[in-house]
């Protein structure tokens, strides 16, 4: 009887050996869906230490980002200890896994891995061997590539050595990159959850009604949605990157200082993509 290979299956086998998706796939097949034996399998094909170390947690970890004239990559790479973070091996991976997002502008984070470099190897086969040789669990945790537009401009910003890093997408002209710059360093401090009000999920939204009416036993009926109003548009200034205050001038918000930019430069600028990664928090 033939066992079915699902999905869950499959990213079960992985959250538990570290090994990819397709080589996963391989070794339940030839197991026939038997999971110890799919392990089996895949330390016998030489996964064996990144198998062992798969389930140590990996909360340290480097942020790579490049950008050249046509696009920009960032990728996560986490590890178990800072000592390792810091190894000219674990370095030198992040760099060319970096690298390769960037000439490659990758998808899926699956698909990257199953992707050759330079040197004729897999990355996924590259991260097993960094795994034996260091003799830590490394784990690629995201991967993310884009191509930039003709009539935008860009901040790349990196914090604390690779701890953090941002990425600001400004439309209207494509020589406002010291402003996207500006506005990246201040993702990467604010923290900002969303761009603007509407892309708040409704369940957050509610949550805050909720809490703020609780707070107003007691008010005149008359004032309730006044200050309900109120509440909602502090709560979705202090989450939205457009309401935030800006940290190099308080008394305007981001939009307004970015408003202001492009008024001097006689173009109509709006802020339409922002990232902010930071090891550990995907």
């Amino acid at each position: 009887m033939t066992t079915e290979i699902t999905s869950d299956m499959i990213k079960k086998l992985r959250e538990r050996t570290g090994v990819g998706m397709a080589k996963c796939k391989q070794a339940l097949d030839s197991a026939r869906g038997d999971m110890e034996k799919a392990i089996d399998i895949l330390r016998k094909e030489g996964a064996a230490s990144a198998v062992k170390k798969s389930t140590r947690e990996t909360n340290e970890g480097l942020v790579g980002a490049k950008e050249d004239a046509k696009a920009i990559a960032l990728v996560e790479v986490n590890a178990e200890t800072d000592f390792v973070v810091k190894n000219e091996k674990f370095v030198a991976f992040v760099e060319l896994l970096t690298q390769d997002a960037l000439k490659d502008q990758p998808t899926l984070l699956e698909k990257f891995l199953e992707q050759k470099s330079k040197n004729g190897r897999s990355h996924e086969e590259m991260r097993v061997d960094l795994v034996q040789s260091i003799g830590e669990n490394i784990q690629v945790k995201r991967v993310y590539a884009m191509k930039k537009a003709s009539n935008a401009s860009y901040g790349l910003y990196i914090h604390l050595g690779g701890k953090i890093a941002t990425l600001v997408e400004i439309t209207g002209s494509a020589s406002m990159n010291d402003l996207a710059k500006d506005i990246a360093m201040h993702v990467a401090a604010d923290a900002p959850e969303y761009l603007k009000p509407a892309d708040i999920p409704e369940a957050a939204l509610a949550r805050e009604k909720d809490i703020a009416m609780s707070q107003m036993q007691g008010k005149p009926a008359a004032m309730i949605d006044k200050i309900l109003a109120g509440k909602l548009k502090a709560y979705a200034d202090q989450v939205c990157l457009l309401g935030q205050k800006f940290i190099k001038d308080n008394s305007v918000s981001v939009e307004q200082h970015v408003n202001a930019a492009g008024k001097k430069v006689g173009a109509t600028l709006s802020i339409t993509k922002f990232l902010r990664w930071e090891v550990g928090s995907a």
